[in-house]
C-alpha cells in the first residue's frame, strides 16, 4: 500500500494490508452499484424525472466503501449532502434510493427528503447545510461516549465546507470533550467551482485540526481507506479523543447536476483521474493480477448490477407520489394527532406521528 501522510501521530496505520477474495468482490460489487445508480440518476435528471438538488458521487466511491469496511454498522455516520453512496452502504437499498431520487412513496425517507435527505439506522443523513452536519456529529458523539457503548461517529465534509467557523468550534469541542468523532474531509479538489487553492491558505486539511491528530490518505484506493479508518477508529475507541483524515479523491461530475463541470476544469484533467486512478479500476486491476477474481466473474457482477439498477429505477417511475395528507406526518416523534396550520391560517392539515 502507499504511505500515508501524518500529523501529531507516533505512527500511521500499516504499509500493508490484507484483502480476502470474498472482500474484494464485496467491495467491487458495492463501487460498481454506486457508480451504476449514480449515472442512472444522471440519466433520469435529464429527462427532468428527477429534479431539484442532485449532488452525484462516482468518482469518490472508494471513500464510502473503505470507511464502511473499518467501522461496524452499530456506529454512526453524518455526511454533507453528496449522501447517495453513503445511503447505500448504511443499508439503504437502490430501490429506495431511487424512488427518494423521484419523489415516490416507497423512498428512503417516504418521498419527502430528496437527494439530501435520506436516512438510515446510525445514518443521520445527507445535510444540505454546508458544514452544519460536523456539530451535529459531534453531539452523535458525546451520545456515544455518554451511553458508553464503545461506539464512535464518522463526520464526513468536504473541502469547500472546510473553511467553515462551525468545524473549528466543533474540533475544540471535541477535543476538550474527548469525543470519538473521526473528522473526515473528503477533498475532491473543488468546492462548487473553486480549486481547493484558491479557496483555503492551507490546503492540509489533515493538519487543520492543529491540536487533533490526522491522516491524508489516498481516497481513490479503497484498501488505503479502509486500513486508515481502521487506525482511526482504534484511535477514538481506546479514548484518545477525536482524529482526523483527509481522502484525496475526486468527483467525475459537475457539483451538482446544474454544474456540467468543465468551466473550471478541463475534459482532460478529468479523463486522466478516470484513466489513472479509478477507484473501481484499480480494485479490479488488483483483484485479476493477483488471480483473486477472474475477468468472467467480475462481468458477471456488472450484469447483476446492471439488471438491480434498471428494476430500481423502473420502480421508482411507476412508483406514485406520496398524497398531501402525508405532508404534515412525523412531525415529532411518539406524539397524539395534531393540527398544523397551512401556508395561511384556515388551512388546517393533520400530523399524525
Amino acid at each position: 500500500d502507499r504511505k500515508c501522510d501524518v500529523h501529531k501521530l507516533e505512527e500511521g496505520p500499516p504499509l500493508q494490508a490484507v484483502l480476502t477474495r470474498e472482500e474484494g468482490l464485496q467491495y467491487y460489487r458495492t463501487m460498481q452499484t454506486m457508480r451504476r445508480m449514480e449515472l442512472k440518476s444522471d440519466q433520469l435528471y435529464k429527462q427532468k424525472i428527477i429534479r431539484g438538488f442532485c449532488h452525484l458521487y462516482d468518482g469518490q466511491e472508494a471513500c464510502a466503501v473503505g470507511i464502511e469496511a473499518g467501522i461496524n454498522l452499530t456506529d454512526h455516520l453524518i455526511t454533507a449532502y453528496r449522501a447517495h453512496g453513503y445511503t447505500l452502504t448504511r443499508g439503504g437499498t437502490v430501490r429506495e434510493i431511487m424512488a427518494e431520487l423521484t419523489g415516490r412513496r416507497g423512498g428512503i425517507a417516504k418521498g419527502k427528503g430528496g437527494s439530501m435527505h435520506m436516512y438510515t439506522k446510525h445514518f443521520y443523513g445527507g445535510n444540505g447545510i454546508v458544514g452544519a452536519q460536523v456539530p451535529l456529529g459531534a453531539g452523535v458523539a458525546l451520545a456515544c461516549k455518554y451511553l458508553g457503548k464503545n461506539e464512535l461517529c464518522v463526520c464526513l465534509y468536504g473541502d469547500g465546507a472546510a473553511n467553515q467557523g462551525q468545524i473549528f468550534e466543533t474540533y475544540n469541542m471535541a477535543s476538550l470533550w474527548k469525543l470519538p468523532c473521526i473528522f473526515i474531509c473528503e477533498n475532491n479538489k473543488y468546492g462548487m467551482g473553486t480549486s481547493v487553492e484558491r479557496a483555503a491558505a492551507s490546503t492540509d486539511y489533515f493538519k487543520r485540526g492543529d491540536f487533533i491528530p490526522g491522516l491524508r490518505v489516498d481516497g481513490m484506493d479503497v484498501l488505503c481507506v479502509r486500513e486508515a479508518t481502521k487506525f482511526a477508529a482504534e484511535h477514538c475507541r481506546s479514548g484518545k479523543g477525536p482524529i482526523l483524515m483527509e481522502l484525496q479523491t475526486y468527483r467525475y461530475h459537475g457539483h451538482s447536476m446544474s454544474d456540467p463541470g468543465i468551466s473550471y476544469r478541463t475534459r482532460e484533467e478529468i479523463q486522466e483521474v478516470r484513466s489513472k486512478s479509478d477507484p473501481i479500476s484499480m480494485l479490479k486491476d488488483r483483484m485479476l493480477s493477483n488471480n483473486m477474481a477472474s475477468v468472467e466473474e467480475l462481468k458477471e457482477i456488472d450484469v447483476e448490477v446492471r439488471k438491480e439498477i434498471e428494476d430500481a429505477a423502473q420502480f421508482a417511475t411507476t412508483d406514485p407520489e406520496p398524497p398531501l395528507d402525508d405532508l404534515c406526518n412525523h412531525i415529532f416523534y411518539n406524539d397524539p394527532p395534531m393540527e398544523v396550520r397551512g401556508t395561511n391560517p384556515w388551512t388546517k392539515l393533520k400530523s399524525v406521528s
